[in-house]
């Protein structure tokens, strides 16, 4: 069942319980209300015969003086006298009043609803002043006619129900389709970026919490594209990094069988195949690492460190190619930074990047610790302005880059670590790369 179907069958069926339940209360009550309305008709009617019977004649002693008035009032009532248990008039038939006294209505002053047989009656009790006289008008209303007007303010009720119910499901229609509209839109540029149709997506119109999915779906899309892009290019790059060296491995090697090359030529060709399966040996091994800190296969064991001792354990070990370069380290540093990571897996990481920097500086490199903060920088030529967009994806290579993917493996152990590495320009003239965790 599709969703805008479900959505009308919840809402109607919301609407069904909701309007049944208040049609129920409402029923219940109309006949309260009526009876109570009808009981205070009666106590009016009955007060205003009471006054004219008192104004106009007077004593009480001869019930027949005022039957005939009783008579013309087409009411149904009763004048009892408390004090002799006795009717004294009635315009109901005779057996009523036998019914009547014989359940003790007559008595019971605090029963409204009186009831002989399948009958029931409103009743109202008005005392003729003074009350000392015992004398009491009864008037009496059937429970039929009350319902009767229940049943036809019910009836008319449930018509405004069934237009009410109409328009609500209308426009629950209309609603639902509005928000479904965009649903099942976004369902087809879904379809396009299963079937890679990249250049084909467009944006849908939407609004609220749909509208943040869609902008959800076309980042993952673009995410998607740029991924694809980059495994395209990295199996371009890592053809040709592999090829290189396979190349000279074979041409030396059918150099030797062949015989082609003398014996210090082969000695030669010897090292240089040497040299390149050691390069092979690092490219592959990085490819692995790296693959690994994709996967989030490799193991990660995070702890509380001394930014600075890391700092350090690099300087040291960047000692020889400091000297060989005849670059200076400056080394800033905040002996209260501490970072909770894996140290082996960010020294490789920070070892990769000041290496970068020490190979292309000029003169001086500068490492700077301020809290959560690391940066490195040079005072080399820099990273050209093309190039700082993809400096951190695989075999992308600067000027005198080596494999193409330390910066990359960097990139993959500082974000695994839950920091970031950023790269612009540096105040020393060269690139400057920024840490932050």
């Amino acid at each position: 069942m599709k969703l805008q179907s479900q959505l009308n069958l919840a809402f109607s069926a919301l609407l069904l319980v909701i309007l049944t339940a208040a049609g129920f209360v409402i029923y219940s009550l109309i006949l309260d209300m009526l009876i109570d309305d009808e009981k205070a008709e009666l106590k009016q009617k009955g007060e205003l015969l009471v006054q004219v019977i008192n104004e106009q004649y007077g004593s009480m002693q001869d019930v027949q003086e005022f039957s005939d008035f009783l008579e013309e009032q087409d009411l149904q009532l009763f004048l009892y006298n408390r004090k002799q248990d006795r009717v004294l008039y009635y315009t109901m038939p005779r057996q009523f009043v036998e019914g009547f006294s014989r359940q003790d209505f007559f008595k019971d002053n605090e029963e409204d609803l009186w009831e002989i047989g399948s009958r029931k009656y409103v009743a109202s009790r008005i005392l003729f002043y003074p009350e000392s006289s015992g004398m009491e008008l009864i008037l009496l209303t059937p429970l039929n006619d009350l319902q009767k007007v229940q049943q036809d303010f019910f009836r008319r009720m449930l018509f405004v129900f069934i237009i009410g119910a109409i328009a609500a499901l209308l426009l629950s229609y209309f609603l639902t389709n509005k928000l479904v509209t965009p649903l099942s839109r976004l369902k087809h540029q879904l379809k396009k970026i299963e079937k890679r149709k990249f250049d084909e997506i467009r944006p849908i119109k939407a609004s609220g919490e749909i509208l943040e999915v869609a902008q959800s779906v076309y980042d993952m899309a673009t995410e998607l594209q740029r991924y694809m892009k980059t495994q395209q290019v990295f199996f371009q790059n890592a053809s040709h990094e592999l090829k290189t060296p396979l190349m000279t491995i074979q041409g030396y090697a059918e150099g030797i069988r062949d015989k082609v090359f003398d014996e210090t030529d082969q000695e030669k060709g010897l090292e240089m195949m040497v040299t390149e399966v050691n390069r092979l040996k690092v490219i592959i091994n990085e490819m692995i690492l790296l693959a690994k800190l994709d996967s989030s296969q490799a193991e990660y064991e995070p702890e509380n460190i001394y930014t600075t001792v890391m700092v350090q354990q690099v300087l040291d070990r960047t000692l020889p190619t400091r000297n060989e370069k005849g670059v200076e380290v400056r080394f800033d540093d905040d002996p209260d930074s501490m970072l909770f990571v894996d140290q082996e897996k960010l020294l490789r990481a920070l070892l990769n990047v000041t290496v970068n920097a020490i190979r292309h500086a000029k003169e001086q490199v500068r490492i700077s610790v301020n809290a959560q903060t690391i940066t490195i920088e040079d005072d080399g030529e820099g990273i050209s302005e093309n190039l700082i967009p993809h400096i951190f994806h695989r075999f992308v290579k600067g000027k005198n880059g080596e494999t193409g993917l330390g910066l990359a493996i960097a990139r993959a152990i500082i974000e695994q670590s839950g920091g970031k590495i950023m790269v612009n320009k540096s105040e020393l003239g060269g690139a400057k790369f920024t840490i932050q965790f």
